[in-house]
């Protein structure tokens, strides 16, 4: 059964209540002025691989980004260096 909290106590308790979310598997319904408007409950094992999976994804469009322009610098210096510089001047 979820626990009604409302934002403030929210706040004022974050480490307590994700503590409790993640040990006790806690669910907690988020209210302000007394409306629910979120849930904060543990994720599913099913929710967990799933965004393993996304970051996974994201890691390798970020390699094959980066081959990418490796593949087509065509400047002597490199992109630290032209940094470096633009922060100077």
């Amino acid at each position: 059964m979820a626990i009604h909290i409302g934002i403030c106590e929210l706040k004022n308790q974050a480490s307590r209540i994700v503590r409790a979310v993640r040990e006790e598997a806690a669910e907690y319904i988020i209210t302000i002025h007394g409306e629910p408007v979120a849930v904060l409950r543990p994720l599913t094992e099913a929710e967990q691989g799933q965004r393993q999976e996304q970051v996974d994804r994201f890691l390798a469009e970020l390699d094959e980004l980066a081959q990418r322009v490796t593949a087509e610098w065509k400047c002597d210096k490199t992109g630290v260096e032209l940094l470096e510089e633009q922060r100077r001047g």
